[in-house]
C-alpha cells in the first residue's frame, strides 16, 4: 500500500490529503496525457472542456489507468481491498476563461444514487494546479459536519460556473479553504462529502485534472441508474453489495446518449 498509516488518519480526520508524489510510472503518465490530449482535440466546438463526464464509457482505453495498481494502491488503505470505480471526470480548465466551480459536496449530486454515501476520489494533476490557474479548494472536516454531504444550495451564474448552483454561504466557512496545489502526476483524494471549488482560470496556463472514483464493494447503486444512466466496475477483490458491473473492454454509446439527451451529467 502506497499511504502510511499517518497519511490514512489525515485523509479521516481532514476529509482529504495531497499525494504529493508521481502517481505513476512517467511512460504510464504521459500515455495518460496523450489519450487526453486527442478526447480533448475531438470535442466539438460547442462542448466545453470542463464538461468531459464519464469519458470511460466511450472510451475503455482509460481503464489502462483507472484499474492501474499505482491507483488503485492509493485507495485501498481507505476504503479496503474490495474496489469499485464508480466513476471519472476529466476537468479541463481552459487559460483565460475556465469556469469558476462552485462550492459542492459531490454527494449532493449522488443523492439517491448509492448507499452508504462512500467515495473516495484521487484526482490527478494532467497539468500544474495552483492558485494562479484555479486549483482546488477544500474545506478542511466538512465531510464530517452538518447534513453529511447535503448542504442547501442557491442558484448561481450557469454562464460562469461549471455548476448551476452552490452551497448557501451561511453554510461553509470560506476562510477555512486550503488549496490543493499539485504538480502534473501528483494527486489529492477527497472524501466524497466534503466542501471543495476552485476559482475560474484567468492565467496563461491551462489547468486540468482527471477524477478517478472509487467506492468501497460494500457499496449498493441503487435507483433506476443501472443500465439507463450510469454503469460501475469491479476494480479490485469481490463484489459485496450485489452490484451489476459494466465490461470494461467495451464502450456504452446508449448511456453516453441517454445522459446528454436527458441532461443527466454526473461529478
Amino acid at each position: 500500500m502506497r499511504l502510511t498509516p499517518t497519511q490514512v488518519a489525515t485523509y479521516r480526520q481532514e476529509g482529504f490529503l495531497l499525494y504529493q508524489q508521481p502517481v505513476l510510472p512517467e511512460k504510464k503518465f504521459t500515455g495518460l496525457k496523450n489519450c487526453f490530449e486527442n478526447l480533448l482535440a475531438a470535442l466539438p466546438d460547442d462542448v466545453r472542456p470542463e464538461s468531459m463526464d464519464v469519458p470511460h464509457f466511450m472510451h475503455p482505453e482509460l481503464f489502462e489507468w483507472l484499474f492501474a495498481d499505482e491507483v488503485l494502491d492509493l485507495v485501498e488503505p481507505i476504503i479496503g481491498p474490495d474496489i469499485v470505480l464508480f466513476s471519472s471526470h476529466f476537468i479541463c480548465k481552459p487559460k483565460g476563461n475556465g469556469k469558476r466551480v462552485p462550492w459542492h459536496e459531490d454527494s449532493a449530486y449522488w443523492k439517491g444514487m448509492i448507499d452508504p454515501m462512500e467515495v473516495c476520489t484521487v484526482w490527478l494533476a494532467i497539468d500544474p494546479s495552483t492558485p494562479a490557474n484555479g486549483c482546488m479548494y477544500v474545506i478542511p472536516r466538512t465531510h464530517n459536519a452538518g447534513k453529511k454531504g447535503f448542504s442547501d444550495y442557491d442558484p448561481v451564474d450557469a454562464g460562469k460556473n461549471v455548476f448551476p448552483t452552490e452551497i448557501t454561504a451561511t453554510q461553509r466557512n470560506d476562510k477555512l479553504a486550503v488549496a490543493c496545489e499539485l504538480q502534473p502526476n501528483q494527486a489529492s483524494l477527497h472524501d466524497g462529502r466534503i466542501i471543495h471549488g476552485s476559482p475560474p482560470n484567468t492565467s496563461t496556463i491551462r489547468r486540468c485534472g482527471y477524477t478517478m472514483r472509487y467506492m468501497p464493494a460494500t457499496v449498493k447503486l441503487t435507483g433506476n441508474y443501472v443500465d439507463a444512466y450510469h454503469q460501475v466496475y469491479l476494480a479490485r477483490g469481490r463484489d459485496r453489495a450485489g452490484n451489476k458491473f459494466a465490461d470494461p473492454s467495451k464502450s456504452y454509446p446508449e448511456i453516453a446518449r441517454y445522459r446528454e439527451v436527458s441532461g443527466k451529467r454526473g461529478h
